[in-house]
């Protein structure tokens, strides 16, 4: 269940909160398929199982890209900003790949409001930190901090 602020200046008073979790997401050779047609990276250790078996992960691993999009899935489940007019993703920071994300493993993603700030503009900015775990892994897949802008509705 969505964290909700009721409006974008509520981000203000919770920095340094976690937001919680979002649902477990299963990653098919499907999926990896699709994104890499989509982006044109068929290297082999993405979408040849035959091939990856026998390579370093012992199986095909998602695209490190792939895992970071997914974020975009992640977040609307983890965190809700009404009595906005619009919200847009202005970039990011800090990523990294901790480890692979195997086809076939679940993930999730789970976040943490690093820091949030009024922009010049009239929005909110809000850096939210989203580490994808990976189900019974040491170490996540993926950790990036997502800047986010909001624009309170007139």
């Amino acid at each position: 269940m969505a964290t909700i602020f009721k409006t974008p200046q509520d981000l203000l008073k919770a920095v340094g909160q976690p937001l919680g979790e979002s649902e477990w997401l299963s990653i098919s050779q499907e999926r990896i398929n699709q994104f890499a047609d989509a982006t044109g990276d068929h290297q082999w250790i993405h979408v040849d199982p035959a091939r990856a078996q026998d390579g370093p992960f012992g199986a095909c691993v998602a695209h490190g890209y792939l895992t970071q999009s997914l974020v975009n899935f992640f977040l609307p489940q983890i965190v809700e900003v009404q009595g906005i007019s619009m919200g847009v993703n202005y970039g990011a920071d800090r990523l990294r790949f901790p480890a692979p994300v195997p086809v076939g493993s679940e993930i999730r993603g789970s976040a943490e409001l690093l820091a949030a700030e009024e922009t010049r503009d009239g929005g909110i900015q809000a850096t939210i930190r989203v580490t994808v775990e990976i189900r019974e892994a040491e170490r996540p897949g993926c950790v990036i901090d997502t800047i986010s802008r909001y624009y309170p509705a007139e």
